[in-house]
């Protein structure tokens, strides 16, 4: 039987695959309240030429837009990849109370690999983290979209 956060972070790898198909770089994250998506999103910084548009920050806005306000109080959020550090300040900012992640980021991760701002007591808010969730496979996209750019760097 596949467990609630495994269910959620397939909806998060669609998203990721969507991104790879785009030329982007594979990270999805879905936003789920009360057991429905009600935010879905890919990283689009080479579509839309803007270095914010991470899958997280565009389903963040979409969350928000859904619910009719800012603080996501009550929602999950599901991202293939920690989440980097302007990521994680916006979740904060939202009060997402939950975040699960697939694959790790040793070089810009922000939720426990060089930082943990969702943890930070300092902040306002603190979220709990499930890390790992399905990595291998998010991590698996990551690895061949990056191996794919690197061999056509060298034709």
């Amino acid at each position: 039987m596949e467990l609630p956060h495994q269910h959620f972070m397939r909806y998060a790898i669609e998203q990721a695959v969507a991104a790879f198909e785009a030329d982007e770089v594979p990270v999805g994250a879905v936003i789920v309240l009360e057991e429905k998506i009600i935010a879905a999103a890919y990283n689009q910084c080479e579509q839309l030429r803007d270095p914010t548009a991470h899958a997280e920050m565009i389903a963040i806005t979409q969350a928000a837009e859904s619910m009719g306000d800012w603080r996501l109080e009550g929602c999950t959020l599901y991202v293939t990849l920690e989440p980097c550090t302007m990521c994680a300040g916006a979740i904060v900012q939202a009060r997402v109370p939950v975040v699960v992640y697939g694959a790790t980021d040793p070089k810009g991760g922000a939720v426990g690999s060089l930082f943990n701002l969702l943890q930070d007591s300092r902040l306002n808010h603190v979220a709990q983290v499930v890390p790992g969730v399905m990595g291998l496979e998010c991590g698996n996209l990551l690895t061949e979209f990056f191996r794919q750019k690197r061999e056509l760097g060298k034709k």
